[in-house]
């Protein structure tokens, strides 16, 4: 089956399932483990593919829908690989009436993503925000701990030839 267009296939090392078969058998027998052992897997992947889940389930028992329940409930874990730039747009009140739905889209068009996306080079990922603070820059968004506030569609080209 192809993989589908901003997605990119799982491409999990040895390395990294040797790492997270070593915290289930750390974890697995505690009380709660399900959370930490989500998180140290978020943290060996960068993200939890439903591969990963599925090791996950077949080492502790715990049944594929609870754990992907749980992954996709809490806002910190996601099912989806993050570029190496991680872009987030400001669509809360302040930035959204200043134009940043249209920044949205202008870079979901520029990208060839749509929000939640990772371009299929890995070097960006793209996600929509609620605020970020910084109101009276709207509208703003950040790229990784980068803030660009009082922005325009124009701007865009710009910003993003800085990270090619």
């Amino acid at each position: 089956m192809a993989a589908k267009k901003g997605t990119v296939p799982f491409s999990g090392t040895k390395e990294q399932e040797e790492a997270l078969m070593k915290v289930i058998a750390e974890l697995k027998d505690e009380k709660g483990a399900l959370m930490p052992i989500l998180q140290k897997a978020q943290d060996i992947y960068g993200y939890l593919p439903i591969e990963v889940q599925k090791m996950i389930s077949d080492e502790t028992g715990i049944p594929l829908e609870k754990i992907y329940g749980v992954a996709t409930f809490y806002s910190q874990f996601t099912l989806s690989p993050k570029g190496k730039y991680k872009i987030s747009v400001c669509l809360g009140t302040a930035c959204y009436v200043k134009g940043s739905g249209d920044i949205y889209n202008a870079l979901m068009e520029k990208l060839g993503i749509v929000g939640g996306e990772c371009t299929p080079d890995g070097k960006f990922s793209l996600d929509a925000c609620r605020c970020v603070g910084a109101c009276g820059l709207a509208p703003v968004m950040m790229i990784n701990d980068e803030v660009y506030g009082r922005l325009t569609v124009d701007d865009i080209d710009g910003i993003l030839a800085k990270y090619e």
